[in-house]
């Protein structure tokens, strides 16, 4: 059986939404998953490289790999009025060219920060160092990510939320695309089919069984949060809008793509439904 390596961040809606494979209420035909877990720049910069057959990613990174790698119609991840929060210390006056510390190069938020605030001095690190940075004066902000939007020091308050950038610089009116899923485009097709629709069963599941799923999670040791801050986070980023791209997502990735394209980032224009896995395949060759 061929094996079929899964990469997703170790944060709360990651595994969440992976786990119905990982207890085997949902199976590949064919295939064995095998999971790999790492932060989100770590995978970024995994699939730049090509190491993962099927890899979470922010959609920031995507016109990067488009040509290696489809994008992924599910385990998807929006901001609904909320995402990443940029933090200071209270009261602290932020300079033009104030220090900031960000969660990788090819995040999401790293975009939208870099058009919002072209003068800041950018240094990367592991989104779980951030807060601590920001607390002891290494930086003089940083952009929170996961579960630590919830969370963090009450000496810390919110100087921009990611959320009001995205509104002014799209329009408005359309959520904020963070992070998705991206497959092998070597992968024959009727297997890549497979393995979207086994990971969009595998979601869909999920949330539709949070009840008994979470409790297992939070037993296993396997979620870096409690109960309640668990139950918060899942209703922000692991929904019902996490089963599967909408028409408004795909006008969100989109608008995200020009920005970046309008902006320098990249070198052309991506419209996302053009780099998906033509799913339609299956039902013209049994026709």
């Amino acid at each position: 059986m061929k094996e079929i390596s899964v990469a997703h961040s170790p944060d709360a809606d990651d595994i969440f939404m992976y786990y119905a494979i990982k207890f085997g209420w949902v199976t590949p035909k064919d295939a064995k998953f095998t999971n790999i877990a790492a932060d989100i720049e770590t995978l970024n910069q995994a699939t730049l490289k090509g190491e993962y057959d099927i890899c979470a990613i922010s959609f920031a990174l995507y016109p990067f790999v488009k040509d290696d790698y489809a994008l992924l119609k599910t385990a998807v991840s929006f901001g609904e009025g909320y995402g990443p929060k940029l933090v200071k210390k209270k009261d602290a006056k932020l300079k033009r060219n104030f220090k900031v510390a960000l969660s990788g190069e090819f995040t999401t938020n790293a975009l939208l920060f870099k058009i919002a605030y072209p003068e800041a001095r950018i240094t990367y690190m592991n989104f779980l160092d951030i807060e601590q940075a920001v607390l002891d004066g290494t930086v003089d902000a940083g952009v929170l990510i996961h579960e630590s939007i919830l969370t963090f020091d009450d000496n810390l308050e919110v100087e921009r939320e990611m959320w009001d950038i995205w509104e002014e610089l799209s329009g408005g009116g359309l959520p904020l695309p963070l992070g998705g899923m991206c497959l092998r485009r070597s992968l024959p097709l009727t297997n890549a089919i497979d393995y979207e629709n086994t990971l969009i069963k595998a979601v869909d599941v999920a949330n539709k069984n949070r009840n008994v799923l979470a409790p297992m999670l939070l037993e296993k040791g396997l979620i870096r949060v409690d109960a309640d801050t668990l139950d918060n986070y899942l209703d922000l980023y692991a929904n019902d809008n996490s089963v599967q791209l909408s028409d408004i997502q795909y006008e969100a990735l989109d608008k995200l793509y020009e920005l970046g394209y309008k902006h320098g980032f990249y070198n052309s224009l991506v419209k996302a439904k053009e780099f998906l896995i033509p799913s339609e395949y299956e039902e013209l060759r049994a026709n």
